[in-house]
């Protein structure tokens, strides 16, 4: 089982920065590829970043040259920073994780994580 806990939302003015941190627990944190993922109300969960266990990362058009997804395989933790934020960035952040351990595979998911973007 691996647990992911989210920290580092909070409330910002439009332009501000944030960092977001996605803790996880276990062994594997190496081998996982992690995402984060935004939802706001009324919309449908988003796919904002990725990052392959190599630190290759990929993102959505709608948030290249401001988020910058990176991990510490070190410290079993990923992260997200947000630069130039913008009130449609406003939503609950999740990171995810994607693994497979002894030949299944497993999708986990953290609690989320609140960004407000105010104007």
């Amino acid at each position: 089982q691996v647990q992911l806990v989210e920290s580092g939302g909070d409330l910002v003015q439009a332009g501000g920065s944030l960092r977001l941190s996605c803790a996880a627990s276990g062994s594997f944190f190496s081998t996982m590829v992690m995402a984060w993922y935004r939802q706001s109300p009324g919309k449908q969960r988003e796919l904002v970043a990725t990052i392959t266990p190599g630190g290759v990362p990929s993102y959505a058009d709608s948030v290249k040259g401001r988020l910058s997804i990176s991990r510490d395989n070190a410290k079993n933790t990923v992260y997200l920073q947000m630069n130039s934020l913008k009130p449609e960035d406003t939503a609950v952040y999740y990171c995810n994780a994607d693994v497979t351990i002894f030949g299944v595979r497993r999708v986990y998911w953290g609690q989320g994580t609140q960004v407000t973007v105010s104007s």
